[in-house]
């Protein structure tokens, strides 16, 4: 399946709720098992970005419609990077013309 990179930042919303935020990745971890998914990690981070989430789904459909579900809910502002192992990048670069 491919995998995703997901950077998020907290909203004005999310962090006044701060305490709640071990639930909300709970609710996240099955609302992507409910589509087909897997969140394979998460990871509060210092810096630019409050959470790196790293997760995989069957398509980049469900990639969107899990992490617009999950943006809509207004605690987290998320920018998503499609990933590819490094046997994909190989592929990938071999396949060039």
């Amino acid at each position: 399946m491919p995998n995703y990179i997901t950077l998020m930042r907290y909203s004005q919303k999310g962090i006044e709720t701060i305490k709640d935020s071990p639930k909300r990745a709970d609710a996240a971890k099955k609302l992507f098992e409910s589509l087909g998914g897997k969140m394979k990690a998460i990871y509060l981070t210092m810096g630019h970005y409050d959470l790196v989430v790293i997760s995989e789904f069957p398509n980049d459909e469900t990639a969107a419609k899990a992490l617009l579900t999950t943006g809509s809910q207004g605690n987290v502002h998320t920018q998503t990077l499609r990933a590819f192992t490094e046997d994909e990048y190989h592929k990938l670069i071999a396949s060039l013309p």
